[in-house]
């Protein structure tokens, strides 16, 4: 009895302390929340826990699209959609080839395989500021330069290396015996991955989904540098909106803007979040 009395405690105290951590990272969300449904009235006149006395969506609808970003006054608007038609066709492109990339070095073995792979593992670690000057030459030699789909390249070439990784760690952990089975009845390269290979790859093209998702969406340096005038993403306008002084800094346009430019990645995470674990740990145990 003692022991289990013990165990309650023990599990309770856990439990306690996990909600303390939860709450300490969920203030900060808490405080944007709240401050971008204040007036700037009661912002100034109140505190930054204080609950809002009324709901005023007023500063959700000007950073959407009448927040100034600099000398446009357009919102944030036609800057989220230039993100979303960035990072949808990289994700699904550099996870597509991650797939096939991983999928060949882990069952098609061949020679200077180990050498590929590697050099692509050396890529994941190049810092983003070492190939900005040799992508801006390549995106200037093909015509590309200051276009959503320049910035669509760049992202694919920075990301196929990690997708790659990703896919090839999750993809030994498939039985060889699985792969030769379907050599031996006859099927080939592509029959064997959309037949074997495909069906079990869920997880991992989750994790690469979320994972390339989040790089892309939330980044800013490749953004403000290859991204012109009309190309460029949701976090260079945030940037410019916080940045962009009319005299008053409205904190609660700022917040709202803040919150609408992170929803999609927090939306797929809640969506998809339990893949991402289960991804990453399936093929931790080989490789």
């Amino acid at each position: 009895m003692r022991a289990d009395s013990q165990g309650r405690i023990g599990r309770l105290l856990i439990y306690l302390l996990l909600v303390l951590c939860a709450l300490y990272y969920l203030a900060p969300l808490y405080v944007m929340l709240t401050t971008s449904v204040k007036t700037l009235d009661e912002i100034r006149a109140g505190n930054l826990l204080d609950f809002p006395a009324q709901l005023n969506l007023q500063a959700w609808q000007k950073a959407w699209s009448g927040a100034c970003t600099g000398v446009s006054c357009e919102g944030l608007a036609p800057y989220f959609w230039n993100s979303v038609k960035m990072a949808v066709p990289a994700v699904l492109i550099s996870t597509l080839i991650g797939s096939v990339n991983g999928y060949v070095l882990a069952h098609w073995k061949f020679r200077g395989s180990e050498i590929v792979f590697t050099a692509l593992m050396v890529g994941c670690f190049i810092p983003f500021q070492v190939v900005i000057l040799p992508m801006a030459r390549l995106l200037g030699l093909a015509g590309l330069s200051n276009t959503t789909a320049g910035l669509v390249l760049v992202h694919i070439v920075y990301g196929v290396a990690f997708t790659t990784l990703f896919f090839r760690n999750y993809y030994v952990s498939v039985p060889d015996e699985l792969v030769k089975a379907a050599r031996i009845d006859g099927a080939g390269f592509f029959r064997i991955y959309r037949s074997v290979i495909l069906p079990l790859s869920l997880p991992i093209f989750m994790v690469c989904f979320i994972w390339q998702f989040t790089q892309i969406w939330n980044d800013f340096l490749f953004g403000v540098v290859f991204g012109g005038t009309d190309a460029q993403p949701v976090t260079v306008a945030l940037n410019n909106l916080v940045n962009t002084s009319t005299g008053v800094t409205e904190y609660n346009v700022n917040m709202a803007a803040a919150i609408i430019a992170a929803l999609p990645t927090l939306g797929l995470y809640l969506l998809a979040g339990k893949y991402f674990v289960r991804g990453l740990t399936a093929g931790a145990v080989k490789g």
